[in-house]
């Protein structure tokens, strides 16, 4: 459908699954990721119903089951009392509602799947490596995209789908660095038998504590447990997958009760990053160019659903691509227009939730749980059902 090509600037999971959901509408792809190999940093991450619906929308949900648990509850423990708060069951009527279930898995395999998926259509998707997008110009039927090696690539389009740190988005937003946020994540990968035997659970296990939590959950047929830690107001106010000690971690978790702490004892280390965040913007377009993903609507990770976004935003740009017959600037106003309040809501969401996890022990905490903890299931499955339920143009996307 285009003779040139739809350039995307970066090759994580939201620019593959962008030309992945673009190739399968008939367009011509060409990813630009700036490394010099693609791959994703980073462990565990967590696929609700929509994101799974996305997937499948894009060809790749058979690669992704083959490496990923499906897990049987989410739950949320209060790490000062070591009680149960939330209880959501993954069971069949959960399946049933949602159309599809809850899993955990590596991010390093769905990556791999999404890049397999790509390698399977070298007609219309073309990868490079070393190809770091620094800018580019509208020209009439197109854009000029420039590179950091001074050349520049003709296309009909072009996606920025190049993270945080964003060089489309400083030309269409133009707001700079996200600021760091007082959030720090130490995050670490068990093989299975070091995992306590107390919390060889099949869940999705958050304990929540004044200012931290700790979230673990199996991988890869269980013989790994992923481990994330997060702190408010440590005072380290940099990280960006580095090594850190557990003299420098423990210490920071020290009020939660023993079980918890008996898992954050084990990691010999721990890699450390801070998590940034940014305010909803109204705008992600200009022209023949939009933003997707964290370039659009960086979110902190408290309610999973980062990478879901990014998924949802490709399914449905490649849709609005095609109704408009290859007319991408009109094809992005309509995208913007489909996707902004529900990612913008999931944004805001997110911080809200990281607020209830992290409330002060004491009488704070004692409301939180006596709130969460009369909850029926169904209950719990209409507070989510917005975020859970995945959007028309994603799950007709194949129609």
């Amino acid at each position: 459908m285009n003779a040139k090509p739809v350039a995307i600037a970066g090759g994580g999971l939201g620019g593959l699954a962008a030309a992945l959901a673009l190739s399968l509408k008939g367009f011509k792809v060409l990813v630009l990721e700036q490394g010099g190999e693609f791959g994703e940093l980073g462990a565990g991450i967590q696929l609700a119903p929509n994101a799974w619906h996305a997937i499948d929308a894009l060809g790749v949900g058979g690669l992704v089951k083959k490496e990923a648990v499906f897990i049987e509850r989410l739950q949320m423990m209060d790490g000062v009392s070591g009680e149960r708060v939330i209880d959501i069951p993954l069971d069949k009527h959960f399946h049933e509602r949602y159309g599809n279930p809850y899993a955990v898995t590596h991010r390093a395999d769905i990556h791999k799947a999404f890049l397999d998926g790509c390698r399977e259509r070298p007609q219309q998707i073309e990868l490079r490596t070393r190809s770091r997008v620094t800018g580019y110009d509208l020209e009439s039927g197109g854009v000029s995209v420039q590179l950091a090696d001074g050349s520049r690539i003709a296309g009909v389009a072009l996606v920025g789908a190049d993270g945080w740190r964003s060089a489309v988005r400083q030309r269409i937003v133009g707001d700079g660095d996200p600021a760091p946020t007082e959030h720090i994540c130490y995050r670490a990968v068990l093989a299975a038998a070091d995992m306590p035997e107390q919390l060889r659970w099949a869940a999705a296990t958050l304990w929540a504590g004044h200012n931290t939590h700790i979230v673990h959950y199996p991988l890869r047929g269980w013989e790994l447990y992923n481990l994330v830690a997060t702190v408010i107001g440590s005072g380290v106010k940099s990280g960006h997958n580095e090594e850190a000690s557990p003299d420098e971690v423990l210490p920071l978790f020290a009020h939660n009760c023993e079980l918890p702490m008996r898992l954050m004892r084990t990691p010999k280390s721990y890699k450390r990053w801070m998590l940034r965040f940014r305010e909803p913007v109204d705008n992600w377009c200009d022209g023949p160019v939009a933003l997707l993903g964290d370039a659009a609507h960086l979110m902190l990770q408290y309610l999973a659903q980062g990478a879901a976004m990014a998924y949802e935003d490709a399914v449905c740009m490649a849709a609005c691509a095609e109704r408009a017959d290859g007319d991408f600037t009109k094809a992005f106003r309509e995208y913007q227009d489909l996707r902004l309040v529900r990612a913008s809501r999931v944004q805001l969401s997110a911080r809200l939730v990281g607020q209830i996890f992290h409330v002060p022990d004491g009488i704070q905490r004692r409301v939180r749980n006596d709130m969460y903890q009369h909850r029926t299931p169904e209950q719990n499955y209409q507070a989510i059902d917005w975020v859970f339920t995945a959007p028309e143009y994603v799950r007709g996307f194949r129609k």
